[in-house]
């Protein structure tokens, strides 16, 4: 029997995560986040999860939820979400997966490789050697053990570099390999209602402007300068989550704040473009929203009509 599930996906600050709150009270839902940062703790600020107040409104699941130090990748979020959209079907209530990481969304609806798990003995080794030696050192590792997966690979990846290799230690096969494997799909009796949010380019492009300033005002760099105490490996995802690495470079006092939230801006601006051309192309959806979500009662009377 058919199990419902709506997916939101769209471009950074286009209003996904209001929409999903708005729906999941309208269809007894529960929010399950599909966005790379926000499943780390300590980034509440600067990767825009839902608020203590938000959170009362609905109940909301893979947010803020590991430490910072993981390196946290798509197939651990699809094992995590496979879990809890089972439970939240189990208490008749409605799944709703929202976030604006592409790649999650692909994986959990269309399926996802046969890629066994990682041992965390392999895992930690692998980590180990990148913050000792340098992420360029383990690409020229893999190229000479597994040239397959390297050519598929740029040499500053470091996030795909380290995955690609520690699949290769555990596995002995080439992530090309698996990548050649008929594609799995995790909740094959999932029927999914898939929505998109694809605003105009000067509507969101102010947004994001906006939206960081907010940040800034809301305390993100004491949030920043936290995480940066902790002396993580900058290749690490959440070390990577926009606006990170710009303050960081402030607080070491290589740029000034100004230039930290131009450039962060910028870099959200090229994001959010990147998103919506991925969405565009990549996800076939049973609605669209040609602008930025606003509360729009027509938009969720849409909804309604279409979502069965």
């Amino acid at each position: 029997m058919p199990q419902n599930i709506i997916v939101i996906g769209g471009p950074t600050a286009s209003g996904k995560s209001s929409m999903a709150l708005d729906l999941a009270q309208e269809f007894n839902g529960v929010i399950i986040n599909a966005d790379a940062s926000q499943v780390y703790q300590g980034l509440s600020i600067i990767s825009a999860a839902p608020s203590l107040t938000d959170k009362t409104k609905a109940e909301h699941c893979l947010y803020e939820y590991l430490d910072p130090s993981i390196n946290g990748n798509v197939f651990s979020w699809l094992n995590d979400a496979t879990r809890i959209i089972r439970d939240v079907w189990n208490k008749n209530q409605t799944p709703i997966v929202v976030g604006g990481s592409g790649l999650y969304i692909e994986n959990l609806v269309k399926g996802t490789t046969p890629i066994p798990e990682v041992k965390p003995e392999i895992r930690k080794a692998v980590t180990e050697f990148v913050e000792k030696n340098g992420i360029q050192i383990l690409y020229d590792k893999l190229l000479a053990e597994d040239p397959a997966a390297a050519f598929m690979l740029h040499t500053n990846d470091s996030t795909r570099v380290r995955r690609a290799y520690e699949i290769f230690l555990s596995s002995g096969k080439s992530i090309a390999y698996w990548y050649k494997q008929p594609m799995i799909q995790k909740l094959p009796e999932a029927d999914y209602f898939i929505i998109s949010l694809l605003p105009s380019k000067s509507s969101l492009n102010e947004r994001c402007d906006l939206r960081f300033e907010q940040m800034i005002s809301n305390g993100a760099v004491d949030e920043v300068k936290t995480l940066a105490s902790r002396n993580l490996s900058p290749d690490l995802p959440a070390m990577r989550a926009k606006g990170v690495p710009e303050l960081i470079s402030y607080l070491s006092n290589v740029i000034s704040l100004q230039e930290a939230i131009e450039l962060s801006q910028l870099h959200t601006r090229q994001y959010a473009k990147r998103q919506i051309t991925w969405f565009r192309n990549k996800l076939k959806a049973d609605l669209t929203l040609a602008e930025c979500y606003c509360g729009q009662k027509d938009f969720i009377n849409d909804v309604k009509k279409l979502y069965k």
